[in-house]
């Protein structure tokens, strides 16, 4: 008994010391770099030990900016056309990629780096573009949930969209937590977001399920809303969603205007 007890408490410390070191790399899984400089009107944001693409795109008419935190294996180049959707849809737009993704530096991808790109992001969004924090929608789409969730937990936002998101990183392959610790605990951040909550998840999401999803409406605090989209995978949400998709997140940026509207001096 005892010598099995001492062969469980090893396999748990070398699990332990593998998910450690190597989560990060098993998390992000960056393309290479779709875009070049001078095909986008790329604006880097200095940070420390590098610095971070953002693409902005103004719209007079918007009185919320989103602040977009992308997905896995995708960059800048890839999301224009969803950001330029995003853009007809009355939103203004500033997106980014995180570090080791497209034409961004400072070393390689992780889960402190992601969050420490947003709001290197989110403050030059304020102080350089001088949007009010109230007018800022924070957006996460599967692994962005990651950063666009904490953001909003620790800084003053007008509201959060989470699309496809996980309730914590190891937990999408776990579904149950075995360490003490993790990467990006939406779970434990989103219930100190003070500030509307939009999610939206695909019913047969085959990458991080639906569950994750309603847990995460189920944390999150009032004012919030869900949209859940019969038959759509992880990649086809707005696809599936058809005009419901835009129209749901028009209408929630008219909440968060109005809502900005009777905070803001």
């Amino acid at each position: 008994m005892k010598t099995l007890l001492v062969t469980a408490v090893l396999v748990y410390a070398a699990f332990a010391a593998f998910a450690w070191f190597v989560s990060d790399r098993l998390i992000f899984h960056p393309p290479m770099p779709s875009y070049r400089a001078g095909r986008l009107p790329i604006v880097m944001v200095p940070t420390a030990g590098g610095s971070i693409a953002t693409l902005y795109l103004p719209n007079p008419r918007a009185t919320i900016t989103v602040l977009f935190a992308h997905g896995n294996a995708e960059d800048l180049g890839h999301d224009v056309p969803w950001l330029e959707e995003l853009r007809r849809a009355g939103f203004a737009v500033l997106a980014f990629d995180y570090r080791g993704y497209g034409l961004s530096t400072g070393g390689p991808p992780s889960a402190a780096g992601a969050t420490s790109d947003m709001e290197a992001v989110y403050h030059h969004a304020v102080n350089t573009l001088k949007i009010p924090p109230s007018r800022i929608l924070a957006y996460g789409r599967s692994v962005g949930s990651g950063p666009a969730t904490d953001l909003a937990a620790r800084v003053p936002v007008g509201g959060l969209v989470l699309e496809s998101a996980f309730v914590s990183a190891f937990r999408v392959l776990t579904r149950v937590s075995l360490l003490p610790f993790d990467r990006f605990h939406n779970l434990r951040h989103i219930q100190r977001v003070r500030a509307p909550i939009l999610v939206i998840h695909g019913t047969d999401d085959e990458v991080i399920p639906v569950s994750h999803g309603r847990r995460l409406y189920e944390a999150a605090g009032q004012p919030k809303q869900a949209l859940w989209i019969e038959g759509a995978h992880h990649n086809d949400v707005a696809l599936v969603a058809g005009p419901r998709y835009w129209a749901t997140l028009a209408a929630f940026g008219r909440q968060v205007a109005a809502a900005g509207a009777t905070t803001t001096p």
